[in-house]
C-alpha cells in the first residue's frame, strides 16, 4: 500500500473518530489504562502536533503528553493531520527526521505515526462505542510496520508499551495490531 494513501486513510478515519466523540464521554475509561477519553484525546492531538512539526522540520513548544485541547479537539487534530500529510508529500521519505531528542530515519517516524494514530484510534473507538474504521489492508500494513519498528526492550512495567497480548493468527488484522500494541481485543 502506498504510504501517503495509508497515512491519509488512517488520519482521516482517526479524525472522524475524534469528531464522533461527544463531550459527555470524556470521563469514560479506555483500553489504554492510563487514559480516560479526555486524556486520550489530548494525547492523540498532542502527539499528532509533534509528528506534524517534526515531519515539517519545525520545533514545537511543550510536552505532547501534557497537551490540553482547546474547544474543538477534532478540528485541532484534523489541522495537524493535514499539515503532517502535506509534509510527507513535500519532503518525502529519503531523509532523517528529528523526533524529540533523536534524529531517526523517516521510515521509522512514519511507522510510529501510523501506529500511534491507528492504535489510539482503536482505543477511542472501543471506549466510545464507535465502529473501528480501519480496513483489513490498512491494519495489516500497520501491523507489519509495528513489528518492524517496536522492539521488545520498550515493553513492560515502566516502559512506554505494554507486553504483547496473544491474538489468534486468524483474527482480523486490527485485532492482531491491538494485541501487538498491548491491548485486549
Amino acid at each position: 500500500m502506498d504510504k501517503i494513501q495509508l497515512l491519509s486513510g488512517v488520519l482521516t478515519k482517526t479524525g472522524d473518530l475524534l469528531e464522533g466523540t461527544k463531550k459527555d464521554m470524556k470521563e469514560l475509561p479506555t483500553p489504554c489504562s492510563e487514559f480516560r477519553v479526555e486524556d486520550l484525546v489530548n494525547h492523540m492531538v498532542g502527539w499528532t502536533r509533534v509528528f506534524d512539526a517534526n515531519c515539517n522540520s519545525r520545533s514545537i513548544e511543550g510536552d505532547a503528553n501534557q497537551y490540553e485541547c482547546k474547544i474543538h479537539p477534532a478540528s485541532e487534530y484534523k489541522a495537524a493531520a493535514t499539515s503532517l500529510l502535506d509534509g510527507w508529500k513535500k519532503f518525502g521519505f529519503d531523509r532523517k527526521v528529528q523526533l524529540m531528542s533523536s534524529e531517526l530515519p523517516a521510515e521509522s517516524v512514519f511507522n510510529m505515526t501510523v501506529m500511534e494514530a491507528a492504535t489510539h484510534g482503536w482505543d477511542l473507538a472501543v471506549a466510545t462505542g464507535q465502529p473501528i474504521p480501519y480496513t483489513e489492508q490498512e491494519a495489516q500494513e500497520i501491523l507489519t510496520r509495528a513489528v518492524a519498528t517496536l522492539p521488545a526492550q520498550y515493553r513492560g512495567t515502566d516502559k512506554p508499551f505494554a507486553e504483547i497480548v496473544e491474538v489468534a493468527a486468524s483474527a482480523p488484522a486490527i485485532d492482531r495490531l491491538a494485541g501487538f500494541m498491548g491491548r485486549k481485543p
